[in-house]
């Protein structure tokens, strides 16, 4: 059945479903609804060769052979007219003399109300035509992806810091900026694009918010004078455990950055010099990062010892 993706802006909502379809090696045909006329979703009107009768063009979106995803994304930033105009193709799977191919599947997503975007509200015949679906944003999984596509360590460990400011929960009028996960990687590459300071702030606070700009950059500088990861793998027991949680938080996320099978015990030695919490962050993160570390004697020790903090 077709689904629909319910969520506020900037959380992920057009990724998941392109990973989804990369993941299954899916072909991917991604519109936006907002952008079509009714027309564009019928077809083209031509007669026939004696002009007696007339058919429709299909548009080039609508696939005619293969598997993939048909995504229909702002579907309901798209007037009603428009929306009004994929029923068919929503519930029968055709639209005139169009029919979608076996092995094709509509997903289709949008803003809530209450985000304040440009939504209009959903038919109820075309809404009870869909699965819904509320998309969540949780910090573990974005950590996962944030380290698969190169987000820095001390941006991780600000998030880890400060879970809440992942994204805002509430959108209040005349926002123009606040936390997201997209706007996390904006702010991500600006504090990596080597900028003065006070050029820097400016954006970072245009990026994700005054106040959540401040304290992100107090973070980041506190960041810089983490200890040499080489020096706690050369000798762990000597290097200088930070006393702040902030500092421990942007650690772990680099320490993460860096584990591998035949450094984890080294790098487990370190960290058992730190609080349980960042223990626990450090193991669960390195095996996401490495299955291999899970058959790791050192992994398996600390399974055993922890065991009880674990379950509870």
């Amino acid at each position: 059945r077709p689904a629909f993706l319910w969520g506020p802006p900037g959380v992920g909502k057009s990724d998941v479903v392109a990973q989804t379809a990369a993941e299954l090696k899916l072909e991917l045909r991604d519109w936006r609804l907002s952008l079509l006329d009714p027309t564009d979703i019928k077809g083209f009107p031509v007669p026939s060769k004696d002009g007696k009768t007339m058919s429709f063009l299909p548009p080039s979106f609508l696939p005619t052979k293969g598997k993939g995803i048909l995504f229909f994304d702002e579907f309901n930033s798209a007037p009603q007219s428009v929306q009004a105009a994929t029923y068919q193709l929503i519930l029968n799977r055709k639209i005139g003399d169009y029919v979608l191919p076996p092995g094709w599947d509509i997903l289709a997503a949008g803003n809530r109300s209450s985000d304040r975007s440009v939504v209009h509200a959903m038919p109820a015949a075309l809404a009870n035509r869909f699965v819904h679906v509320d998309y969540d944003v949780d910090t573990e999984d974005w950590i996962d992806w944030a380290i698969k596509n190169g987000v820095s360590d001390a941006t991780r460990g600000y998030i880890r810091y400060r879970e809440g400011n992942l994204t805002t929960t509430k959108i209040d009028p005349g926002m123009r900026a606040f936390p997201t996960p997209r706007s996390w990687v904006f702010a991500d590459q600006i504090i990596n694009s080597h900028l003065p300071p006070e050029v820097e702030i400016e954006l970072l606070k245009g990026t994700v918010g005054e106040g959540v700009a401040t304290e992100y950059m107090g973070f980041i500088r506190e960041a810089k004078n983490l200890p040499n990861i080489d020096m706690i793998l050369i000798d762990p027991d000597k290097v200088k455990v930070p006393e702040s949680p902030s500092t421990c938080y942007a650690l772990v996320s680099a320490l993460e950055s860096r584990v591998a099978p035949n450094n984890f015990g080294r790098l487990m030695k370190y960290v058992k010099r730190m609080s349980k919490e960042f223990e626990v962050v450090f193991c669960t993160s390195a095996v996401k990062r490495d299955d291999a570390i899970s058959e790791t004697k050192e992994f398996t020790e600390w399974i055993r010892e922890n065991r009880s903090v674990l379950i509870s």
